[in-house]
């Protein structure tokens, strides 16, 4: 792949992923890890919405959320996930498609702990995607978990990370006249070697 180089240039399609997102952060205005991530209900029909990429591990992308939330009840049944980085600022995108497992343990206790007590406090209050009656009364069980669970609340057992390990990861990058550049890095299964193919844009 001669022509593989700039941007585009590596072995490893995280270390690239991740250079990507370090250039971002230094130029995009809100939240340059947000992701379009999709999944599919049990008939198929598929849900797509934004979360927040948390990390990118030397073979993964993780996120965290509600496991009793409707994206973590259809990743648990399909054990699949596809997802878009997109930066407008940048003119670049990355698409990853790929299985997902739980990050539940050691890890998850970690990052929850790093977030902001408004936002552990949170975690615990929310029935993600469970119907509301109103605004009220959220913030009146938001104050209930705040005495329950004090200045130091642990890991709700409902609430973790996930892990996308991917089958294909496509880099795609604006070009004069829409001539986009794309490389796509695909392999069968996840103990496979990356293949890399260009793409028409």
């Amino acid at each position: 792949m001669g022509d593989r180089d700039g941007i585009f240039a590596g072995s490893d399609p995280f270390t690239i992923a991740r250079q990507w997102l370090d250039t971002a952060r230094e130029i995009e205005p809100t939240d340059p890890n947000a992701i379009a991530l999709a999944t599919v209900d049990a008939t198929g029909l598929p849900n797509v919405r934004m979360v927040l990429l948390k990390e990118i591990e030397p073979e993964a992308f993780v996120f965290y959320t509600n496991y009793e939330s409707i994206k973590a009840q259809e990743i648990e049944e399909s054990g699949k996930a596809a997802f878009v980085l997109h930066w407008k600022s940048l003119a670049r995108q990355i698409r990853v498609r790929g299985l997902v497992d739980r990050e539940d343990g050691p890890i998850a206790d970690e990052y929850y702990k790093s977030r902001s007590l408004k936002s552990r406090l949170g975690a615990w209050a929310s029935r993600q995607s469970q119907p509301l009656s109103s605004r009220a009364a959220l913030m009146a069980e938001v104050a209930k978990v705040t005495v329950q669970k004090g200045a130091d609340p642990g890991r709700p057992p409902f609430w973790g990370g996930f892990r996308i390990v991917p089958l294909e990861i496509e880099f795609w990058s604006d070009g004069a006249f829409r001539l986009h550049d794309r490389f796509r890095w695909s392999r069968e299964t996840t103990d496979r070697p990356w293949e890399i193919t260009r793409l028409n844009p």
